[in-house]
């Protein structure tokens, strides 16, 4: 009898593929050859984790590239993790389980997005014809009202093509102000960019590169959106970039494109279909990470991300062992960097800890996690904003509200616009005033004038 028909008749093997459960036919099949973890991992190039999560269903095993690396490396043939029919035996997929009554715990951005009905007939983003590329004159609306309403246009046809050289610059340059915390500035840009970026699509040989910009501009805009509590436009420049991204070949461009779908997942309640686009999408970079530091960033941030999202369902082993992957991907990159617009590194890491820990529950040791780092060396004005708000929340939700307003005005240092638009910010606002020290805490009043909370 030769090996693949020994390994087809042993009792495991077989029990798994009348399952249907492809990760119990990888689990059973490498323990026939017999394989470890550890050994299999070299063989495919996944780390010893997700081969885990693999095998034991926590993460889905759909992606034909992974199962085909999978039936390489166990030297089985395809059709037995169901790549191909077979008339001898077939791999029938599993029903979902169903599960009832599950509330997922609110994140920071999640309530105003709940039971909200999506808004039909988003058409497409207008051009520069709607937005100058200027700044606007004090007759115009707020530029995010005003990029609302160009987001619900039909697109611009009179913008002109540029090099891709020049539209890699002028996406690079609208990434870099929203960084720098000036969201209003990058709503401004966004409209002509997007136009500009389908224009040069339409009319450029190199397609795919094209395609990858347009796609990181309509993340970017996803990104913006979700900051601002546009929720309807949020999830249509998620679709958008979706749809962009894999009209390209850039891995890395479909990468972010997933990562914000499954952050408008998330904030729609959708959580368990967003970490099954995650981890499908880490699945994919895994093989990748030897390509340089782009690809690392890329997938630590696609892991803080999914470590978020596990804490916010309330998953909290999942979030640990997630967060302790990206840990190890920043060890790896060795410092804190900015590729691929990621912030990622250890000190990325952490920022990202302190939100798992808040979105827990954990709120002491969110701001434990938090004094171990020096918010003065967080380079980007919008991570650092974004640090102060996670202590603020903290320290409101552990009745601390002199030092929950205290970080409140480090974050409107960091950047105004984080605290002007931010809803969770304007709730914490709202809640001090109404608290019993509000006077202790002077400028208060003015702070919540800033921020909207009051008129």
């Amino acid at each position: 009898m030769d090996r693949t028909c020994a390994i087809w008749e042993t009792d495991e093997v077989r029990a798994a593929v009348d399952s249907g459960d492809l990760g119990a036919i990888v689990r059973a099949v490498r323990r026939a050859v017999p394989l470890t973890l550890e050994e299999l991992a070299k063989r495919c190039g996944y780390s010893i984790s997700t081969l885990s999560r693999l095998e034991r269903g926590k993460q889905p095993l759909r992606d034909v590239q992974v199962l085909r690396s999978l039936a390489t490396a166990l030297q089985i043939p395809p059709h037995l993790l169901g790549l191909s029919d077979t008339t001898s035996r077939s791999v029938h997929a599993p029903r979902p389980v169903a599960r009832v009554n599950v509330n997922l715990v609110p994140d920071e951005e999640t309530d105003p997005m709940r039971r909200r009905t999506l808004l039909a007939g988003l058409t497409g983003l207008a051009g520069a014809s709607v937005l100058g590329t200027g700044s606007m004159s004090s007759a115009e609306a707020d530029p995010v009202s005003t990029l609302e309403r160009a987001l619900l246009d039909p697109p611009a046809t009179s913008a002109t093509p540029v090099a891709i050289a020049q539209l890699r610059a002028d996406v690079a340059e609208a990434r870099s102000v929203y960084q720098l915390g000036r969201y209003t500035d990058a709503a401004t840009r966004l409209p002509g960019l997007v136009s500009t970026a389908m224009a040069t699509r339409a009319g450029d040989e190199d397609i795919s590169s094209a395609n990858a910009l347009l796609a990181d501009a309509y993340t970017l805009a996803s990104e913006l959106m979700v900051k601002l509590d546009r929720g309807q436009l949020a999830w249509t420049t998620a679709d958008r970039a979706m749809q962009a991204a894999h009209d390209s070949d850039d891995l890395l461009a479909q990468a972010s494109a997933h990562r914000a779908w499954a952050i408008v997942l998330r904030r729609t309640g959708h959580a368990d279909t967003a970490q099954r686009l995650i981890f499908s999408t880490i699945g994919t970079l895994q093989p990748e990470l030897h390509r340089g530091p782009e690809h690392l960033s890329v997938y630590g941030t696609l892991l803080s991300t999914s470590a978020y999202t596990a804490a916010v369902d309330g998953d909290r082993d999942t979030a640990r062992s997630l967060t302790a992957e990206a840990v190890e991907a920043a060890a790896r990159l060795g410092s804190d960097a900015n590729h691929r617009f990621t912030a990622f590194g250890p000190t990325g890491v952490e920022l990202y800890r302190i939100s798992v820990a808040r979105a827990l529950g954990d709120y002491g040791t969110a701001i434990e996690v938090a004094k171990q780092i020096d918010p003065t060396s967080i380079p980007l004005a919008e991570r650092r904003a974004r640090y102060w708000s996670d202590v603020a929340h903290a320290f409101h939700e552990w009745n601390k509200p002199e030092l929950s307003y205290r970080a409140l005005l480090s974050a409107e240092r960091a950047s105004q616009d984080e605290v002007r638009y931010r809803k969770p910010i304007q709730r914490i606002t709202t809640s001090l005033l109404q608290h019993p020290t509000a006077r202790s805490m002077p400028g208060l009043q003015a702070f919540a004038r800033r921020t909207g909370a009051v008129a």
